[in-house]
């Protein structure tokens, strides 16, 4: 457990970046610091490590006031992920993990395999083990940055913006990521971001911070969309919050139905709107209507919309069901195969269902 009791910073000037803060973060939870750029996220998450101490208050781990150890054995039980990875650019994948287990005091070899292990655990290819940071891609090098930041086994992670430096692709696929792990790993997790959708995605609880390091609101992510605190929250959550809320509506009653298929290098079976699949059953894009005759192509494909995975929640079957251009949102199994369509109107029926009063 993470807890800050009256925790205040100042910096020289007078600037106060934290005001008074106070907030528990939950052993095995994901907690959440966002907010505008001045609010303090990046500071508070920086005196859990000591690479900032507090002007007053009492930063604790474990019930232990982190200012009454040395900073350095600190900082060997907590894992720190920052944007960029911040890899050393002269050693190899491998050896950017193994950094922590030999200043731990294993050796060289066991520090090799250990990192080996953690490689495969954030899902990069072993092939990668012997390149070098600049041979990676942005996405590759976060899962780097986050493997080296497990190699001791830290009971905590903090992560500073770890996907902000990616595309959206990547973000979410590093999204994902970090979830799935989460789930193996039950770490207790300080994560800041600017981006509320991020905060609510992976947040089991989220600290809602205004400039000057002041705490606006710390809620579950349901709580925080459904009762803002006051009209900062509010505009800061957005005016679509509604939509967002979807997230935690789960989607196991929706009716999935049979949706018209043809494989990549077959006829068209009919000439309404088509959705082409791989040998594997996976989605490759529409073929519209009165598209013409021919085997199908590539480049005869119109891109779809999101896709919905089965049993996920509410958001992502409306939105896999308005994105789509033939109006029938895909849903694909864990593995990526087509299982069937929703489509929007059945989407909201079901929420009005869900409603309060509702017959």
């Amino acid at each position: 457990m993470i807890e800050f009791r009256a925790v205040t910073k100042c910096f020289d000037g007078g600037t106060v970046a934290v005001d008074e803060l106070d907030l528990v973060a939950q052993d095995g939870e994901i907690t959440v610091f966002v907010g505008p750029s001045g609010c303090g996220k990046t500071t508070s998450l920086r005196m859990v490590n000591r690479m900032i101490d507090p002007s007053s208050g009492v930063v604790a781990v474990d019930g232990q006031d982190v200012a009454s150890r040395p900073a350095a054995e600190l900082r060997r039980g907590i894992g720190y992920v920052i944007q960029q990875a911040g890899l050393f650019p002269h050693r190899s994948v491998l050896d950017n993990v193994a950094t922590v287990p030999r200043l731990t005091g294993s050796t060289r070899r066991a520090a090799r395999r250990r990192a080996a292990e953690l490689l495969e655990t954030v899902g990069l290819d072993p092939a990668l083990a012997d390149r070098y940071p600049a041979q990676l891609s942005g996405g590759q090098q976060q899962r780097v940055g986050v493997a080296r930041a497990l190699a001791a086994d830290p009971p905590i992670l903090l992560m500073d913006e770890p996907f902000s430096a990616v595309d959206p692709v990547v973000r979410d696929g590093l999204q994902d990521e970090l979830l799935r792990l989460q789930d193996e790993l039950d770490k207790t997790i300080l994560f800041v971001t600017h981006d509320i959708d991020e905060a609510i995605r992976l947040g089991d609880a989220v600290a809602v911070l205004r400039v000057g390091g002041i705490l606006a609101q710390y809620d579950p992510p349901q709580r925080l969309l459904a009762e803002p605190a006051d009209d900062f929250v509010a505009e800061f959550v957005g005016k679509d919050r509604g939509y967002r809320g979807l997230s935690f509506v789960d989607s196991d009653a929706l009716p999935v139905h049979d949706l018209p298929l043809v494989r990549l290098g077959d006829q068209p079976p009919c000439d309404g709107w088509l959705l082409a699949v791989d040998a594997g059953g996976r989605p490759r894009g529409w073929l519209e209507p009165d598209s013409g005759g021919g085997a199908v192509t590539e480049e005869r494909l119109r891109a779809g919309g999101s896709l919905h995975r089965s049993g996920s929640p509410m958001r992502g079957a409306l939105d896999a069901a308005l994105s789509s251009p033939s109006g029938l949102g895909v849903v694909v199994d864990d593995g990526g195969a087509v299982v069937g369509a929703v489509v929007a109107e059945e989407v909201l029926a079901a929420l009005r269902e869900r409603r309060p009063g509702a017959a």
